[in-house]
């Protein structure tokens, strides 16, 4: 089934968005047509059930730039993002 995590990068670019498309097949997923968004650090993707069934009702996730997505249990959601590392202090 391939890799359980995919990053939708900024400034994205066609070969990104074959790999996402492909990425999402591999889950029954697939981007949404009919919904374009750009922005200052790229574009963001709606993403969708194949055949547009969403969940919960939904009409399906939104990514945006920089963000890693996550195919857990037949669902795709937004990766939690690691927790900020205090800087180290030095000596005082």
């Amino acid at each position: 089934m391939g890799s359980t995590t995919f990053e939708w990068p900024r400034d994205a670019q066609a070969r990104d968005t074959a790999a996402l498309e492909l990425w999402l097949a591999s889950h029954g997923w697939e981007v949404d047509p009919t919904v374009f968004m750009a922005g200052g650090l790229g574009p963001a993707v709606q993403v969708q059930p194949i055949g547009g069934a969403g969940q919960d009702g939904e009409p399906g996730l939104l990514i945006l730039p920089g963000e890693t997505v996550e195919y857990v249990r037949d669902r795709i959601r937004i990766a939690p993002r690691p927790a900020a590392v205090p800087a180290a202090c030095g000596p005082s």
